[in-house]
């Protein structure tokens, strides 16, 4: 790539301006991939350990073999790679609400792109995560409605307080949490990617629908600002 600068789509979206951007920066080698919502950074490629530790996390509190799993937010695809890396792993669903993110991963424009949809495990969905997960007569699957799964893993909104759409808000909400609770099969486990530091008050929140919920801390090299960053992973799992 000769451009330090590309601007690889441009789309409008009910929600806004989304963007998909590659770069490379002075003095280093390897290629940068942003996705951009208006003028927010909803993912870049450089700070991933975080989507990956999702995966990797919900998987291990998980027991035995054959998991269905559901990723909601596709994004740059790292927590759907982690995923299809645990080779106990069955199948994936990946729910994506905005169409031009999968069109990427589909049209090879983004690295991640051929792994996701060349594994025979992995399926995306368009379609609204928070809407899907309201409903667990239908469920997250359009293919068979009121499908359970053994886990399901988090990363759209930048924390449970500060959504991407307000309209999401109230499934971090104690009723919001016990329907999507109801599509996992017993002992399944929610997993929720978070920019920000443990919430007390949202921990409370799972346990209240939960058998047990923690939240773990996952450091990781901030090359821009110096020194180290941190993100949180909550983890909550059903009574087995």
């Amino acid at each position: 790539m000769s451009l330090a600068f590309e601007e690889l789509d441009y789309r409008p979206t009910p929600i806004g301006a989304l963007s998909l951007r590659r770069r490379r920066e002075p003095g280093r080698d390897d290629v940068l991939y942003e996705i951009k919502l208006g003028d927010e950074f909803l993912m870049s490629s450089r700070f991933t350990a975080a989507e990956i530790a999702l995966a990797r996390l919900g998987l291990a509190e998980l027991r035995g073999g054959d998991f269905e799993v559901v990723v909601g937010g596709l994004g740059l695809g790292y927590t759907a790679r982690a995923a299809l890396e645990d080779q106990r792993l069955a199948s994936l669903l990946v729910v994506e609400a905005l169409g031009p993110v999968v069109e990427w991963h589909r049209q090879g424009l983004l690295p991640l792109g051929a792994a996701l949809t060349s594994d025979p495990r992995c399926r995306f969905v368009e379609g609204d995560f928070f809407a899907l997960a309201g409903d667990p007569e239908a469920g997250f699957d359009p293919t068979a409605p009121g499908r359970r799964f053994h886990a399901v893993l988090l990363d759209i909104d930048h924390a449970p307080d500060q959504p991407l759409d307000p309209a999401n808000s109230a499934f971090y909400g104690a009723a919001g949490l016990e329907r999507l609770a109801r599509q996992l099969h017993p002992g399944g486990v929610f997993a929720l990617w978070s920019n920000d530091p443990p919430d007390p008050a949202f921990l409370a929140t799972l346990r209240q629908v939960f058998a047990e919920a923690r939240a773990e801390v996952v450091s990781f090299p901030n090359p821009i600002q110096g020194g180290e960053s941190a993100n949180t992973v909550y983890l909550a799992s059903r009574p087995a």
